[in-house]
């Protein structure tokens, strides 16, 4: 079942980024996540990745390419309506390479019977 999704398993870093990014330039992406997430917009999401994406759906297969990765997004957000708030406990930028430790919790809402259960990953 697609109710807890890890949405959040930060592989999903930006495209390439240069030595310039800074720990801001990853939170903002973050935060732009966040909200795609919570907005359930998926053309948001896809831009933050990478030419060659991959989406790793807790419970689920790694979806791999830009076109498995926008279907799956598309799958989620027909079954499940997200309200998150990400907590950001670490980020570290090394040259032209950058990570996040996250976590996040919310409410989330199953649209086939509306049933709203708690969220975090």
């Amino acid at each position: 079942m697609l109710t807890n999704l890890t949405l959040f398993s930060f592989g999903l870093m930006t495209g390439p980024l240069v030595q310039e990014t800074s720990k801001a330039d990853i939170l903002a992406v973050i935060s732009q996540y966040e909200s795609a997430l919570n907005g359930r917009n998926v053309k948001q999401i896809l831009k933050l990745y990478g030419q060659n994406p991959t989406f790793m759906p807790q419970h689920a297969p790694a979806q791999e390419g830009r076109d498995a990765v926008k279907q799956a997004y598309v799958q989620v957000f027909e079954t499940i309506r997200l309200h998150i708030q990400f907590s950001i406990h670490e980020v570290e930028v090394l040259g032209d390479t950058a990570w996040a430790r996250t976590s996040s919790a919310g409410k989330t809402t199953i649209l086939a019977n509306n049933a709203v259960v708690n969220e975090g990953n």
